[in-house]
């Protein structure tokens, strides 16, 4: 009798499937007809689903890819139980594919022109988004595809310019981005026409939640028809259905996998609070080729600079004890995976995400839940209209959610005011054990203290903020209810009613065990009123920590190599703490107050190499008014050249009461995903002399009775809110004086006079001589990081 060969997978869905209802099977070359078993699958995961329902069973897909004509959407109908959760996940070993896309089988390439050939393609083709052999393409764009570039992978300050745009036949349809003048994220436009002057029509511009200024160099163009010029670059004529491609050397089109983008969503749970999807997981799926979404990025979160599109490849509405496990989305168009409104224990594990066009993951709950929300930076409350009810209004927002085991990165392909994590008018979350790199913006970021409680723990997160400016690795901004950008403001408030900052921020937010690295910003960056934080145990390797104003953030037991604290800004009854920490420079504070800061700053250790004795720390004594206790010393690491900053048990940091905390436990664990991550570059072992200021002289002029200097570092410019390094900011201005009488204050930062930039002093006393004008001088200034504009009025009798 001849024995039947059974694959290996069998064996081990037996044990999967074990005593349940027999499970349903599903196979790109199924048939919908067919009665769903192991030799006989279905075709789609819809007609998989309507039987799995009938008789609650798992489905199990085979291996290729499904080109989804529609997202899969489960509901309630498709819950399972905590004992028996419903699973969609591939058969063991092998890989299965959703797709959002369509495959464009039958092309008829022939060559055109100048190394570009064409083919007609279906009528009704509508993409922005083109994969050849699995890989993305470039749409058309100006300038060309500059790996090296600061931002864009290329830009250009004639993008748009006049004798470029005489260039273009028809430029309806195409796009502008451009980054946002303080290199705030990005802003995209798209082209709709061109008036009878050339000037292009554009709509959008309303990706960033402040302000839709664009940059005047950093700027580019795609999709238009006359740039395509490049290998890679390709143009889709809807018009005439026609696809027009430049592949690169040695591809061979005649057998190569051509693919085009449609779908937005693939898979959303689709419950609410009422009548959530429970107990759903889905597994060792593959999830490719979601559309481009940043037209739809256009909701302001509350008071962020974030606006938000509120979906992604896997999207979770309304869900309860469901997960998503051991995946990988790979190269989609805007959010990976998105945790909109009420959902609970939703558990996202193992995920591997690459090359987004938007952010990794996403927790956002409904600004309604909020109490007194308001949704611009400029927008402001008074005090007798707060709601003071802490906590949420209604429950509608992600709570008790798990993020463990996930690589992100490359993330931000297409949108810069995004992240690996963004968690926005949520509670609860827990990011543990993921590494996070490649990101133009932050790594992680919590976008308000709505409504605390999160712990990110064990995280490696680096090569962030890659093209944008005043950020970190972790971002986090407090614009909470009762904040103002003023200061003295919020101070008055809250000495008022001290209960003001905890109205949002009800429970604490935990960063501990992380190893962060940021080379253009800060490691960590609590800024606009970030509160309630613990900074514990986290080894920074670059930018150090930066809090600005918030209350009652402790940073204690940290490793800051190669950079220190910034304090910027305090307000005067922060509570802040900074104590047992091993640094490698002095404070570089920003506009903060006299001291004495916060409420402890001691036992800290300055490293010192070679030091035969501590000393005290004479220079954290004075800045702070308080560090009575903290040192210069040689730490004595176990092995810095390894990144073991651990401290020997000679150290004199353990007498100040550090504790060492586990250097080889960041990142990812599974072994499979910690074969493909990176870990960061490692500093050199010894600290590097502080960074030379330039030729940017700190030193006090007086101009029109009052006492100026100029921005002096990055420091300065992202507690000003300023566009660059540049600009002359007010330290007093006498009363009676030119300047008093215009209205300046100390905190004002001006940036033009006449209608000209004002980068420095030397600029400010050339354009504006110090002694009594004869007629009005008009200045433009920066307060509040808002823009104003001022008249200095003559003398009324002058000399």
């Amino acid at each position: 009798m001849k024995v039947r060969a059974f694959p290996a997978w069998i064996g081990a869905l037996s044990v999967l499937v074990g005593c349940g209802a027999q499970p349903c099977f599903v196979s790109p070359t199924g048939d919908d007809g067919n009665p769903g078993t192991q030799a006989r699958p279905f075709a789609t995961l819809q007609r998989a689903q309507e039987a799995a329902r009938q008789k609650r069973a798992d489905v199990f897909l085979r291996g290729g890819t499904y080109y989804l004509s529609a997202p899969l959407v489960l509901t309630a109908e498709d819950s399972g139980t905590q004992g028996a959760p419903a699973v969609f996940q591939s058969c063991p070993g092998e890989r299965a594919v959703l797709s959002g896309g369509v495959r464009l089988d039958g092309l008829d390439w022939r060559p055109w022109k100048d190394g570009i050939v064409r083919t007609p393609v279906p009528a009704g083709l509508e993409t922005e988004e083109l994969f050849v052999n699995g890989e993305r393409q470039i749409l058309a764009r100006y300038p060309n595809v500059d790996p090296f570039a600061s931002c864009f992978d290329g830009f250009a300050a004639d993008a748009i310019s006049p004798e470029r745009v005489t260039r273009w036949a028809d430029p309806a349809g195409g796009y502008f981005h451009a980054m946002h003048p303080s290199l705030w994220g990005d802003l995209t436009w798209r082209i709709v026409g061109r008036d009878a002057g050339g000037r292009l029509q554009l709509q959008g511009g309303w990706q960033n939640n402040r302000g839709n200024a664009a940059h005047e160099t950093m700027r580019f163009v795609e999709n238009i028809f006359e740039e395509l010029d490049a290998p890679g670059e390709w143009f889709l004529d809807s018009r005439t259905h026609t696809l027009y491609y430049y592949p690169p050397a040695g591809l061979d089109l005649r057998s190569a996998v051509v693919e085009a983008t449609r779908l937005r969503t693939l898979v959303e749970f689709r419950g609410d609070e009422a009548h959530p999807v429970r107990w759903v997981t889905l597994r060792g799926l593959v999830f490719r080729q979601a559309a481009r979404t940043v037209m739809d990025t256009r909701e302001p979160l509350l008071r962020s600079d974030w606006a938000i599109y509120r979906g992604g490849a896997v999207l979770f509405n309304g869900a309860e004890d469901c997960a998503l496990e051991d995946g990988f989305v790979d190269q989609v168009g805007g959010n990976a995976v998105f945790v909109n409104g009420y959902n609970r224990r939703v558990a996202i594990r193992g995920l591997h995400i690459a090359g987004a066009g938007a952010s990794g993951i996403c927790f956002v709950g409904d600004p309604r839940a909020a109490r007194s929300p308001l949704f611009n930076y400029d927008q402001v409350q008074e005090l007798a209209t707060i709601d003071r009810t802490p906590g949420p209004r209604t429950d509608n927002y992600p709570a008790d959610c798990l993020v463990e085991d996930c690589l992100i990165h490359g993330t931000g392909r297409v949108e810069k005011q995004t992240a690996g994590v963004e968690i926005d008018l949520a509670q609860d979350i827990t990011v543990r054990h993921c590494s996070i790199y490649d990101t133009p913006r932050a790594g992680i970021n919590i976008g308000g203290g709505c409504w605390g409680g999160h712990l990110i723990e064990f995280c490696d997160i680096f090569d962030t903020v890659e093209e944008t400016g005043d950020h970190g690795s972790f971002n986090s901004w407090g614009r909470d209810r009762f904040w103002r950008p003023n200061i003295g403001e919020v101070n008055a408030w809250v000495q008022q009613a001290p209960a003001l900052p905890r109205l949002d921020a009800v429970k604490p937010v935990v960063l501990a065990n992380n190893r962060w690295r940021c080379d253009h910003g800060w490691d960590i960056d609590l800024d606009d009123g970030s509160s309630f934080y613990l900074i514990k145990n986290n080894l920074c390797l670059h930018g150090g920590i930066k809090n600005r104003e918030g209350y009652g953030r402790i940073v204690e037991n940290n490793v800051l190599v190669g950079g220190g604290y910034d304090p910027h800004v305090w307000y005067a009854a922060s509570g802040d703490v900074f104590r047992r920490n091993i640094v490698w420079t002095a404070y570089h504070p920003a506009n903060m107050p006299r001291p004495p800061w916060g409420a402890e700053m001691d036992d800290n250790l300055i490293e010192n190499p070679g030091a035969a004795q501590p000393v005290p720390a004479i220079r954290l004594q004075e800045q702070s008014g308080r560090d009575v206790h903290s040192i210069m010393a040689d730490a004595r690491f176990v092995d810095p050249t390894r990144g073991d900053y651990r401290v020997r048990d000679d150290s004199p940091a353990l007498a100040l009461g550090f504790v060492n905390f586990p250097m080889d436990q960041f990142g990812v664990r599974q072994p499979e995903l910690r074969a493909l991550a990176r870990t960061p570059a490692l500093p050199a072992a010894q600290p590097q002399a502080p960074p030379t200021p330039g030729t940017r002289d700190a030193a006090p002029v007086i101009w029109f009775g009052a006492r100026v200097r100029n921005i002096v570092d990055a420091g300065e410019q992202s507690a000003f809110g300023l566009p660059g390094v540049a600009g002359v900011v007010v330290i007093e201005a006498l009363p009676g004086s030119p300047a008093a009488r215009a209205g300046l204050r100390p905190g004002d930062v001006i940036l033009a006079v006449q209608d000209r930039q004002t980068p420095d002093t030397a600029a400010l006393l050339r354009q504006a001589p110090a002694r009594p004008a004869a007629s009005a001088v008009q200045i433009s200034i920066s307060r509040d990081q808002r823009i104003r504009s001022m008249l200095l009025e003559p003398p009324s009798n002058p000399p």
